[in-house]
């Protein structure tokens, strides 16, 4: 549950340039010194992120991914995208690609609100943190992820995989 006045809804082609600038506002809030300062600097690095999410949220390809944004006073503070595995031979069938908030909304729910907008706690779900990323790490093993002992460098940023088994229910 979000916190007060925080409002999670599904993203539109309209939100673009919104989740757009937090995309990048986010990055350079959390990956700097863990990231390349040349590319969290990059004059095109909004525009790249507005192509992204374009595509995200018109593409056909994309239409089985699912897409939220965190507002606060009609701002967007929040954003999320999950999908089908992007990797083969994989013990889950959806992963989480997107989930970001701004520093200000740390700790009010808009995170936990968006993880439960986009992840199915029926699915098996996994996902890429960076690492060192201990605030994100706590979060996601708060909400039942576990590392699963894959890791990867992607770009100039170590990564650590993390996997959350599906939830059953009992009848």
């Amino acid at each position: 549950m979000a916190g007060e006045g925080i409002l999670v809804r599904s993203a539109s082609a309209r939100d673009v340039s919104s989740m757009a600038r937090l995309h990048v506002q986010s990055w350079r809030e959390t990956y700097r010194g863990v990231m390349e300062d040349a590319i969290l600097d990059d004059p095109t690095f909004l525009s790249r992120r507005e192509t992204f999410w374009t595509a995200a949220l018109t593409d056909p390809r994309y239409a089985s991914n699912r897409s939220a944004i965190a507002e606060l006073n009609g701002s967007v503070v929040g954003i999320a995208m999950s999908g089908p595995a992007s990797e083969p031979n994989v013990a889950w069938s959806a992963q989480l690609y997107v989930l970001y908030t701004t520093v200000d909304v740390h700790g009010l729910g808009a995170g936990a609100a968006l993880l439960d907008a986009v992840v199915d706690l029926t699915s098996t779900t996994g996902l890429w943190v960076a690492d060192p990323n201990p605030r994100a790490q706590a979060f996601y093993t708060k909400h039942g992820f576990v590392r699963d002992g894959d890791s990867r460098t992607d770009g100039s940023v170590n990564e650590i995989r993390m996997v959350r088994r599906a939830l059953t229910t009992r009848s």
